[in-house]
């Protein structure tokens, strides 16, 4: 067996242990109103479980200037600059830091990774428009059109009624008029406080309980979302949508377009993309962490772009 064989078939098994440690690290911060020290716990072992793995890349999304975070913060560089092999890396120690702070569903620890210069940097924009669907849809629908007729051409394509259409939006004032003309439209609304990476990956996956994700939600968390959903094969799209005035100037000097609508395959350029994520509180991808008397059990998500394979795995891990 090759060395690039053998690399496409560990590489995925070793990122896995990059999210279990910080899944693990941040499980005594569960419902203790702290997302602070919940994050920064996470972000310590994630960081040195990234060390550990000695991959020569750069942290294109990460923690991010909203968070004032001296490790894994964008830019940071891991290993040897001049190797051949180089990644862009995204990451998020905690997905839905307010949901592990409350104990409630949904939060995870992720990690997405592609070839150097593949990644779409998104720059200061924090917030993006996000559709994303089963791959039925791939190519299908224009952004342009209305809500309705966008959820009836995607009913249409995966051969389900749209009064059986589920579409995940996140609980926000902003989405006030679009959960309205999903209404209108015939279609359910699944309501989520936070969690926007899981909809986005259970929109895409056929035959999940969210058929669609409609709305604006955190760049990272979109371009992280992409990097899943190309791949598995599915459908995104993200718009960058500041929601702040001072974003909106950021924005606009950076040169972003605030109407154009990127496709999955500019936001993430390459099929050598790997997803991984466990879940801290259990939701709609999994179960979160369980404390046992011997153990800690862990269940993870592993996405591999080249083979399309999806892999779901649980470990206990020796307390």
């Amino acid at each position: 067996m090759n060395s690039v064989v053998d690399h496409e078939l560990i590489f995925p098994y070793l990122l896995r242990k990059v999210t279990e440690k910080a899944a693990l690290a941040s499980y005594n911060w569960i419902g203790r109103g702290d997302k602070e020290g919940g994050d920064s716990a996470a972000v310590d072992a994630m960081r040195e479980s990234l060390l550990e793995l000695k991959l020569n890349g750069k942290v294109v999304i990460g923690e991010g200037e909203k968070d004032d975070a001296p490790q894994l913060f964008n830019g940071e560089t891991f290993g040897n600059r001049n190797a051949s092999a180089q990644l862009d890396i995204a990451v998020d120690p905690v997905e839905g830091t307010t949901f592990l702070a409350d104990g409630q569903t949904n939060a995870m620890a992720v990690i997405a990774t592609a070839p150097k210069g593949t990644m779409f940097d998104p720059g200061p924009a924090f917030y993006m428009e996000k559709f994303a669907a089963p791959a039925e849809t791939k190519g299908k629908i224009k952004m342009e059109w209305p809500t309705a007729k966008k959820l009836k051409t995607v009913a249409e394509l995966i051969e389900k009624d749209i009064e059986n259409l589920t579409v995940f939006v996140l609980d926000k004032p902003r989405h006030r008029g679009l959960v309205e003309e999903i209404y209108q439209a015939g279609a359910r609304v699944s309501l989520y406080p936070a969690g926007d990476i899981a909809g986005a990956i259970m929109a895409a996956i056929p035959d999940t309980e969210v058929d669609v994700l409609m709305g604006t939600g955190g760049t990272p968390e979109g371009i992280i979302s992409a990097s899943a959903i190309r791949a598995m094969g599915g459908e995104f799209l993200g718009r960058i949508d500041p929601q702040l005035a001072t974003e909106l100037v950021r924005v606009r000097d950076a040169g972003l377009d605030t109407k154009r609508w990127y496709e999955r395959d500019e936001l993430i350029g390459s099929d050598d993309v790997h997803f991984c994520a466990t879940g801290i509180t259990s939701g709609l991808l999994f179960s979160g962490v369980k404390r046992t008397k011997h153990h800690f059990r862990t269940e993870t998500l592993i996405v591999t772009g080249t083979s399309k394979e999806m892999v779901s795995l649980t470990n206990w891990h020796n307390r």
